[in-house]
């Protein structure tokens, strides 16, 4: 492997280098190199290359050799997670540890050499098909589309008929789409004959933290000051992204919402970065609710092999090999 597809000697190549180096990759995986990009956050960063396929946006992430895991703080919670900690703990009328609560739900410490990749920026649906409203397949269940006119009449912007069609306002139409169900290892051999893979466990660690010692990228608290999803109103300006959803140091929209279960690649169906909404819709709060979000917490092996697409998503990779 090309030690300049590493991040220490990645970051330290020259910007005439490093976009002769990208223009390869898109030659080799036929993409469209788009630009070379700074990304800034949490304390890390990468300058590294955007590409464009097939309508995705991709980014190089230089692999690297990190160490992935909990065992114990680095830091320290800070004083506002402590106290929300503390308050549950005395609504459940028991004496815990934070860092033991905490650590039943990690995954192991080890070291781990993560290959470099193009990564697909955003997270992406599994099993939705969008379709027009005339679609046959949509009007030959009228009960369907008596359910899509009575809710259009409300005003509101989405209904999904669970496991079988979904309708959103799209300005000043809606869009359609069919459900399929998906099974987990058919899923894979899916995107291997596009020519993408889903990233293991350990490489989505290294996607969502970089390496990072501390709980979340950007410490062993919560961050009360950000702006996070089901705990903020948003109303005002529903435009604007919610702060973890913002690209992170290697461009990447990542582990920003705990409903959204991201499928990694294993022998079984398994997912990171969201816990399907468990801790949130139990009553336990911002710190517990966003914990299945820590790039160290244990990866999910599901009971099913069938995928759930309202919960489960996907991101496109591709394993850089270059002599």
């Amino acid at each position: 492997m090309n030690e300049k597809l590493f991040r220490t000697q990645f970051d330290q190549m020259e910007t005439p280098e490093k976009l002769a180096l990208m223009e390869k990759l898109a030659a080799r995986y036929d993409m469209t190199f788009l630009s070379l990009c700074p990304f800034d956050r949490w304390g890390q960063s990468c300058t590294t290359g955007v590409f464009e396929k097939d309508g995705r946006e991709f980014v190089f992430v230089p692999g690297d050799t990190v160490t992935l895991g909990w065992k114990q703080f680095a830091v320290g919670l800070n004083q506002e997670s402590r106290e929300e900690l503390e308050y549950l703990f005395r609504e459940w009328e028991m004496e815990r540890d934070p860092e033991e609560l905490i650590g039943e739900n990690m995954a192991p410490v080890r070291q781990a050499t993560i290959g470099p990749m193009l990564v697909g920026r955003e997270l992406e649906e599994i099993g939705w098909e969008p379709v027009a409203l005339d679609d046959p397949r949509l009007t030959a269940h009228p009960d369907w589309l008596e359910d899509f006119r009575q809710f259009a009449l409300t005003g509101r912007d989405s209904l999904t008929l669970a496991g079988r069609a979904r309708f959103e306002r799209d300005g000043d139409g809606w869009q359609a789409c069919l459900y399929h169900e998906v099974d987990y290892l058919d899923f894979q051999k899916l995107l291997q004959n596009q020519g993408f893979s889903l990233p293991t466990a350990d490489e989505w660690a290294y996607l969502c933290g970089g390496g990072c010692r501390t709980l979340f990228p950007w410490g062993d608290g919560l961050d009360y000051s950000m702006h996070l999803r089901w705990f903020e109103d948003m109303d005002e300006d529903e435009d604007r992204p919610y702060d973890m959803e913002e690209p992170n140091f290697f461009g990447l929209s990542i582990a920003y919402d705990p409903y959204m279960r991201e499928v990694v690649q294993a022998d079984r169906s398994t997912t990171c970065g969201g816990d399907g909404g468990c801790n949130i819709c139990g009553g336990l709060g911002p710190f517990l609710g966003f914990l299945p979000c820590s790039p160290h917490y244990k990866p999910e092996v599901q009971e099913d092999d069938v995928l759930d697409g309202d919960y489960d998503f996907y991101r496109p990779i591709i394993r850089v090999e270059m002599e």
